[in-house]
Parts: C-alpha cells; structure tokens; sequence
C-alpha cells in the first residue's frame, strides 16, 4: 500500500473516528514537538532573553495537557534524525499522541552538508517519514511551515520568500497523508507586516550592548525570538492549533502574565510580574499564573496593583518564601520588629489569591520572635485554597476596617498568629498549632462591629501542642467568633484568655456557637466573660453582613 492511501485511511480513522485520541491517562492531552531553534527550549544560565515558542506554549495550557519538547537549536531534518533524536520520539511517541513537526530553516542551508536537506529532495521524504511513522504508531501528526524570518530590506518590506521551497514541501506533505498543516510561516509574516522593521525588533534578539550578561557585546538577531516574542508567537498560532485540535480549547488558559521558574513564563520571578501589572486598573483585573517552584523572594504588592489576581500552579507546590525575622538587624543595624518581617505585604484593594503558599521560614527561637508570613493591608482581599506558614504572627491582618476573606486555606503557627485588626472571616480553614499558645490574638478597633469569624474550620494541632487557647486580646476591643467548627483536644476548656488584662474582659467580646470535638465539650468551663451566641444571632453572622454585600466585591468569592 502506498503511503498516500495507508495515510488516507489511518489519518480519516483517527481524526474523525477517534476524537478522544490525544489524551493520556483520564483526561489529559499529550503534545509532542519535535522541531528547530525557533521551537526549541532554551539553556538560562547567563540570563539568557532568548526562547523558543515550544518552551512557551505549556504557559498558556493548563495542567491537563502534558507537552514534551524535543526540539533543538539547530537541527534540520536530517540532523534530526541523524543525532538520535527522531529515534528517542519515537520511543516516546504513543497512540493518541499529538505530534507538532515544524522544520525548515536549517533544512535550507546549502553550505552545511551535515543538515542541508533539498524542500522537495530529502526534505520532503524526510517529513513522510514521520508522518508515516507517527500514523503507523496511533499518533496524530500536525505539520506546521517555519515561522517566518524578520527579514526587513532598507525600504521596510518584509521578505516574503525567506523560505523559498520549504513552506510549499509541507503542504504537499499534509496533502499527501491528509493531515492537517498549520502555515505559521503565512501567520508570522502578515503579524510582522502589521508592525513593520522598528516595532516588531522588541520581539526578537535585538539585544543592546551591555543589557545581557548572556550577549554582552549586544545582538540583532532576526531569526530568534525573546520572552514576549516566543509569547506572541504561542498566541498568533494557539486558534489555528485548537483548529485542528478541537478538544484542546477546553485547555487554552488566559493569563496576562505567566511566571515559572524553567523559564516557559514570562518572568522568573512573582515580583516582576506584579511590577509589569498595571496601574490602578479601573476595569479588568490582572491574572497572574505562577507555575510550580520554590520562590525566594520578599515581594511586595503597592496599593497602586488593584484587581490583581495570583493563581498557583497547587498550594503545596507553589511558595513564596522568606527568612525575616523580628530580632534580626535590617540594614540601618537595628532589630527588624515585627511589621517589616513579612515575606509579603500586601497594600491593594480588590485582590485574589489561589491555590498558593506564603511561608516565613525563619524558625522558631526566642533569638527570632515574631516573623510573620503575610500582612494584608487591604480591603475586598480573598485568599483561596491558600496555605500560610509561619510560627509566631503568621498572618497579620493590618487595617482597621479593611474586609478579607479566607477560604479552604491551611493556616499553621505558634504564637498569636492570626493577629491584626481588620474584618476577617475564615470559611473552612484548618488552624494548625504548633506549641501551646494562642491561636488569634485580634485588636478590632472600638466600635468595629466584626473581628474575626471562623466558621466551618477545623482546630488542629502537632505534637508539640496540647494546651491552646482561641484567642487573647492585643487590644481592649477584641473581637473573635468560632461557630460550627471542630476544636481538637488541645483547645482548653476555658477556651480564652485575657493577656492579664482584667479590663480588656470587660469590651472584649469573644464569643462561640455549634463547635464540636473535644475541645468544645465542656462549655460550662468556658471562661465566664466569653459568650454563647443563640440560633437568632446567626442570621448576623453572614459573609454578606459581616464583609459587606458580595455585589460589592469585584472578585465574587462569597
């Protein structure tokens, strides 16, 4: 059978009759590339600008679609093959796989026996080769023409015929088999025309001299792109690929920035992505995804950064982290004190977090104190499925005034810490403690109606900690409520204290209804200045009437 007919059919079978294939394992999507340079992942040592769209494209899927690059600077089709590397895809390469080849412009090198390959000579037989292969194998083979050079003449044309024969060899090919053929050679250049020579350099190598430890001497590349044109790039080719891969959509993500430590973001770090969000924006908010990584750094979040919107990859796997502490000497030789400790500060309204970590891990000694993981200085702030680590004042909710909420998040410390005086409402959190001390230690502000509110958490505890209080009043008017949590059995059973503060007994209003476990079974031990709320005081104790109404709210998370 030739190859056109056994193509014909295999291709028919598996794009029409199989439209599940792709997919590895319950629902996921496996996408294989193999490619050259433009396509390629790149080394980051020496801060290196320059990446390939295949090392960008995993930023804009979720995590639901598994991409494997195989490509590499340099290669054409015959180095490809010749070098190992078309034999390790297909050790690789697996019925319902996606396989992207896109190969041109190393192919085109007439000098270079070593990868020189005609468009309609080896080139071509080459491209049937993997296709054939892949077809053979259950895989699903998109072909894609080279991306365009930025090949500007002095008069400000671009070259339209910077890859002679070689875009035309590929239709030929997917004609041939039947497979479909996405021409990003056709889609780059009409997206460089648009911009035309002086706007479009920003998205590849131009590099000044004395900008880039990796290209001291400056570059002008036009053939290699950088973060954003490897970004731009992903974005100009993503419909043309859900095209043909209908089921991939579902998977398509819309970030404005990607931060990830292997360098298939935007930005390696979570500090320069909120520095590149806007200023104060009226509408739309920022989306921000931080992929999986350990972040080192001390960020901080200006009020300036409004309707921001942080997304980890997964809470336990994604972390913001830092190691300041209360007694350590900052850079004018005094201690630090508890308020610059923070590993973030957060100073703006209308802010969402999910699915991440903030951690300070500077321990826990009395030559280290307080060392808090976060302050939270804003108003219409949500946390969710968030974990916050720390010991002494891990979360110090800072304004008077100011709304958070807390939702399904993991709260683990020592001392006090969950502290502050703000309105805070905690929805389904677990409270870990970690020494026998005090869980909150709120300051609500005289006539500040709500403090805390935990509802639905679970107290927990390590083994260092058996004997807990709720909480103690940093303030006279200290404000806190637990209804329908689970206490473990190292709340005590008088449940509060005072901070031998009799007076603060008088104003402070500490108060409980439908706990349960066993530290809330012995009620009547209870300090006798708390309170039990009734069943008619419940109807107050709402995220509408305690944070305000969630119409308010530009992000709805209640």
């Amino acid at each position: 059978m030739t190859y056109r007919y056994f193509a014909f059919f295999v291709s028919v079978f598996l794009f029409l009759c199989l439209p599940g294939a792709g997919q590895e394992g319950s629902g996921t999507i496996t996408l294989r590339l193999m490619g050259d340079s433009t396509m390629a992942d790149k080394d980051l040592s020496g801060e290196n600008p320059e990446r390939g769209w295949g090392q960008r494209l995993p930023a804009h899927l979720d995590t639901l679609v598994k991409v494997f690059n195989y490509a590499q600077n340099g290669r054409s089709t015959k180095s490809f093959i010749d070098r190992g590397l078309w034999d390790k895809v297909k050790s690789d390469l697996g019925p319902g796989d996606f396989l992207f080849i896109q190969f041109g412009h190393n192919d085109a090198k007439a000098d270079d026996p070593q990868r020189y390959a005609p468009a309609f000579g080896a080139y071509r037989e080459n491209l049937r080769m993997f296709i054939s292969y892949a077809l053979e194998t259950g895989a699903r083979p998109v072909l894609f023409t080279p991306v365009s050079r930025r090949w500007f003449d002095s008069d400000g044309k671009l070259d339209r015929d910077c890859h002679g024969d070689y875009p035309a060899a590929v239709f030929s090919v997917a004609e041939e088999f039947g497979v479909p053929v996405i021409d990003a050679n056709r889609i780059t250049q009409e997206w460089l025309e648009s911009l035309g020579d002086e706007a479009s350099r920003k998205y590849y190598m131009w590099v000044e001299p004395g900008t880039c430890p990796r290209h001291p001497e400056g570059l002008k590349d036009n053939t290699h792109t950088n973060v954003a044109g490897a970004r731009k790039i992903v974005e100009l080719l993503l419909p043309a690929i859900t095209g043909v891969i209908p089921e991939l959509s579902a998977h398509v993500t819309d970030y404005d920035f990607v931060v990830a430590k292997d360098g298939s973001g935007d930005f390696f770090t979570v500090r320069e992505a909120v520095n590149a969000a806007p200023d104060y924006c009226k509408q739309d908010e920022t989306k921000i995804r931080i992929r999986k990584g350990v972040y080192a750094e001390k960020l901080t979040i200006p009020a300036n950064k409004e309707k921001l919107h942080l997304v980890g990859e997964d809470a336990a796997s994604t972390v913001i982290t830092w190691n300041d502490y209360a007694l350590k000497k900052g850079s004018t030789g005094y201690e630090m004190g508890t308020s610059a400790t923070s590993t973030v500060f957060l100073h703006a309204n209308d802010f969402l977090a999910e699915n991440l970590t903030f951690e300070n891990s500077a321990g826990d000694s009395k030559e280290i104190a307080q060392a808090c993981a976060i302050t939270v200085n804003g108003d219409r702030v949500a946390f969710i499925n968030c974990r916050f680590i720390a010991n002494q004042d891990t979360i110090y909710t800072f304004g008077p005034g100011q709304r958070q909420y807390f939702r399904g998040c993991h709260i683990e410390g020592t001392t006090d810490f969950i502290f502050g005086f703000s309105i805070a409402w905690f929805d389904g959190c677990t409270v870990l403690s970690k020494k026998n001390s005090y869980v909150t230690a709120a300051s609500t502000p005289e006539g500040q109606e709500f403090g805390y509110v935990f509802r639905n958490c679970t107290l927990t505890h390590n083994e260092k900690a058996s004997r807990v209080y709720l909480g103690r009043p940093w303030r006279p008017y200290a404000r806190t409520v637990f209804i329908d949590c689970e206490l473990g059995d190292h709340i005590l059973p008088e449940g509060w204290h005072n901070w031998n503060k009799p007076d603060a007994e008088k104003t402070s209003f500490y108060a409980e209804y439908g706990n349960y476990g066993p530290g809330a079974a012995s009620p009547e031990q209870r300090v006798k200045w708390s309170h039990t709320l009734g069943r008619k005081d419940l109807g107050k104790y709402t995220p509408d009437n305690v944070l305000g109404p969630s119409d308010d709210w530009y992000f709805k998370v209640f």
